[in-house]
């Protein structure tokens, strides 16, 4: 009798979530101060999960879903875990009260698909990138953004570890901003052909210019492949 290895289709223990999307997922938030998952689409729909465990193994609770004009590319919570923020080709960005169970309401626009979306909880602000090539500030209770900055290509991506934040866009530019002095970029790498096909070596250089930033040494505005 022959002996055939079979493999473990699921090595990991993974399990999909009741009412999974009809389309890619383009982006996935928890909750800071729950269990609860954010997923957004490309079906065009925001849909939040309750994940439980019991003993060992783990279950999903379907809770709810607001639904946006276009496919959705990125989303954000606030950080009391109240309300969820989600923008995408649509141009715009939905506020919605998912914990108390209000209607989404559109705080921020964008010529463009907003492809990125953080809430700055130091600043009471929401910061949005665009492919519009701008980057905008919004306080949601009012109709206009605050600031909106110039960025040298479309956003592709953001992240926020106040006083910083980082956006990368196309061409291979990264832009950091001193968020206590947001109008004013602290500083814009380009990064060589050479880096970037040596993923180590990107990390390497990108690791060096943050902690000169942090530990507040002048560098050079750009650098250019």
């Amino acid at each position: 009798m022959s002996n055939f290895l079979v493999s473990n289709p699921n090595p990991n223990n993974s399990f999909e979530v009741g009412q999974p999307p009809n389309d890619s997922v383009s982006s996935l938030s928890f909750s800071p101060k729950a269990n609860f998952l954010v997923a957004t689409s490309w079906d065009s729909q925001v849909r939040c999960w309750e994940i439980t465990r019991g003993g060992t193994s783990l279950a999903s609770m379907p809770r709810a879903s607001i639904l946006h004009d276009q496919p959705v590319l990125c989303s954000t919570w606030k950080d009391d875990g109240t309300t969820v923020f989600s923008g995408g080709c649509d141009k715009q960005v939905k506020m919605w009260p998912l914990i108390s169970g209000g209607q989404p309401v559109t705080v921020a626009m964008h010529d463009a698909p907003i492809k990125e979306v953080a809430w700055v909880p130091e600043m009471n602000l929401l910061v949005t990138g665009s492919w519009d090539k701008t980057l905008k500030y919004w306080d949601t209770r009012q109709s206009n953004p605050v600031h909106t900055q110039q960025l040298p290509d479309r956003c592709y991506a953001l992240t926020v570890r106040h006083p910083l934040m980082v956006v990368g866009t196309a061409d291979r530019n990264l832009v950091v901003f001193n968020l206590q002095n947001p109008q004013a970029k602290t500083f814009e790498l380009r990064l060589e052909e050479s880096i970037v096909g040596n993923g180590f070596k990107a990390i390497e250089r990108i690791q060096v210019i943050m902690r000169s930033i942090v530990s507040g040494s002048q560098m050079v505005t750009m650098i250019t492949g």
